[in-house]
């Protein structure tokens, strides 16, 4: 996809340097609270772990993507549809960033009644968001843009209408 640059001539790739959805409080609070679809969730982690997307609406493993990521995925991880995307993530949050959800968020988990993969895959996410802005130095604003916010789903276990099945 090309488009231009304001104040340039000449085009740019713009699947190459994907801009991140900027991250807030009240974002990571909705993800935690199922008002997100699965994929947007991803989308919030696919460009931080050095993914882009490649034009066809998949997202591919670029050179900024770490060598364990680009080897067992290639492509967009599925973080919450996959265990082993989900298992990814969570090993790749640093010792000292396990805590985070529960200590920048007040996150004490789910009640067990409304304990599923889907809602604690989305934990995991976010606690890696967390994980991912205290390594780069970057603060999280209490609010930001958040998208069309949607209702939690009425199945938890099927999630939204579009998200991948969880296994």
């Amino acid at each position: 996809m090309l488009g231009h640059t304001p104040g340039h001539d000449r085009p740019v790739d713009a699947a190459v340097t994907p801009v991140p959805y900027p991250l807030s409080r009240a974002l990571l609070e909705a993800v935690l609270a199922d008002r997100t679809s699965d994929r947007f969730v991803c989308e919030l982690i696919w460009p931080r772990l050095g993914y882009a997307p490649d034009g066809s609406g998949t997202w591919s493993a670029g050179p900024a993507a770490g060598e364990t990521w680009r080897q067992s995925f290639p492509i967009e991880p599925q973080v919450i549809a996959t265990r082993p995307a989900s298992v990814a993530l969570t090993r790749s949050i640093p010792k000292q960033y396990k805590q985070l959800l529960k200590e920048q968020l007040g996150f004490a988990g789910y009640r067990i009644g409304a304990l599923y993969p889907r809602r604690t895959r989305r934990a995991t996410a976010v606690n890696w968001l967390l994980a991912h802005l205290a390594t780069t130095g970057e603060p999280l604003p209490e609010t930001g843009p958040l998208p069309e916010l949607l209702e939690p789903p009425a199945d938890p276990v099927a999630g939204h209408p579009g998200d991948l099945p969880v296994s």
